[in-house]
């Protein structure tokens, strides 16, 4: 096994558990390897610091595994599985989930969601992928599912030299399934959803607008496929408008309100939401609650300013489009822009749009998302209730 050592001033940032090792932090190397294979990593001064997967295309060069000297194999990747499972029932997620979380779960670039007895599956990087039969065997031997899928259609696989692809890794299934969520059911596009089919990460955050649209009228923007204002349906509202610019979307938010009986309280328009919520703010329109949980405005640190501006300027449509007293459930799902960062940002829209508002929740993403405190991409959702007025 070719041994990797790491130069002798750099961070203490590996030291302290984050598991990427950067081009640049690399000083010696011993004994050849290929793209993909797991070496052996030190420190400077010789002291082992643990076994990882190399990829010399990547700007990451190696995503460590394990700080054990251990043997990377089957076994590995099923007790892993093992772990992530038994922390996942203790915290009281059974029927879905995301069962593995990347860097969370001690597997970089990996994300395993679990719908129902359905498991899709994403290896974002090329060390990762070579042992993704290892991890499937595993997900047969815990669970003996219905049907694994895979959802590499991610544009970061061409980055470790990898196709874009997906594909069942099971015998074939019907990949449009229902699954239920806090007494609910929403149906589920396993092929062509966003991300893995289905955002898990707001599972819990949905309970939490509960007391702030029960008798409201109350505006969803950037609905996706409805979860948030069947959830307000549920837990009272008058009546929900949920915008979406994607027709697809829409019509399954349609969908899904039928299947739990709110087509007369819940409806749907395909519109860009942007463009509607200015034009509603000059009109006055008014709502009792908006909902706000767009999609990520950038995916490269070149863009955060681009992606800051826009959250304010929603943000600040939204609160314009409140009664007075009313409720603004807002959300932001990239890590590029930090909790204090976003924070910042309803500060300074609520400023402009001369309002004071009240904190009512502030949470993360579901704990089947955990956060590990010094691996800072680990924390990505921010949701924030605030009352306006």
């Amino acid at each position: 096994m070719a041994k990797i050592f790491l130069n002798k001033k750099i961070s203490s940032r590996i030291a302290d558990g984050h598991p990427w090792i950067f081009n640049n932090e690399i000083g010696d190397e011993e004994g050849a390897y290929e793209a993909g294979d797991i070496v052996d990593v030190f420190s400077s001064n010789g002291s082992f610091v643990g076994k990882g997967y190399i990829n010399p295309l990547s700007q990451i060069k190696v995503r460590l595994l394990t700080r054990k000297q251990e043997s990377i194999n089957d076994d590995f990747f099923l007790h892993k599985i093992q772990n992530a499972w038994a922390y996942r029932q203790r915290m009281g997620y059974v029927e879905n989930c995301r069962l593995i979380f990347g860097e969370a779960d001690g597997l970089p670039a990996l994300i395993i969601d679990k719908f129902n007895d359905y498991f899709v599956i994403q290896t974002m990087a090329l060390g990762i992928e070579r042992w993704k039969g290892s991890i499937v065997k595993a997900l047969n031997t815990i669970f003996s599912p219905k049907g694994i899928y895979e959802r590499n259609d991610v544009p970061v696989r061409e980055l470790e030299g990898m196709e874009q692809i997906k594909g069942f890794l099971s015998d074939p299934f019907d990949t449009n399934i229902i699954i239920n969520e806090n007494g609910l059911k929403f149906h589920v596009d396993i092929v062509n959803g966003q991300k893995t089919g289905y955002f898990l990460d707001q599972q819990d955050n949905r309970r939490f607008i509960a007391p702030v649209v029960k008798d409201a009228e109350v505006l969803e923007a950037f609905c996706y496929t409805g979860t948030f204002a069947n959830h307000a349906a549920k837990y009272g509202a008058k009546s929900v408008l949920g915008l979406d610019i994607s027709d697809k979307a829409v019509d399954t938010a349609r969908k899904n309100a039928a299947l739990n009986g709110y087509s007369d309280i819940c409806s749907f328009e395909c519109v860009n939401a942007f463009d509607v919520l200015k034009k509603w703010v000059k009109e006055g329109k008014r709502f009792d609650t908006v909902m706000l949980d767009p999609p990520a405005f950038t995916k490269s640190r070149a863009n955060i300013q681009k992606a800051i501006t826009g959250y304010k300027e929603i943000n600040l449509r939204g609160m314009k489009l409140l009664k007075p007293g009313g409720f603004l459930v807002t959300a932001s799902c990239t890590n590029l822009v930090p909790p204090d960062m976003f924070l910042k940002t309803i500060e300074a829209a609520a400023k402009d749009a001369r309002k004071q508002i009240r904190q009512v929740t502030w949470q993360t993403q579901a704990a089947d998302h955990p956060i590990v405190w010094n691996v800072p991409n680990t924390q990505y959702l921010k949701f924030l209730i605030v009352e306006v007025n």
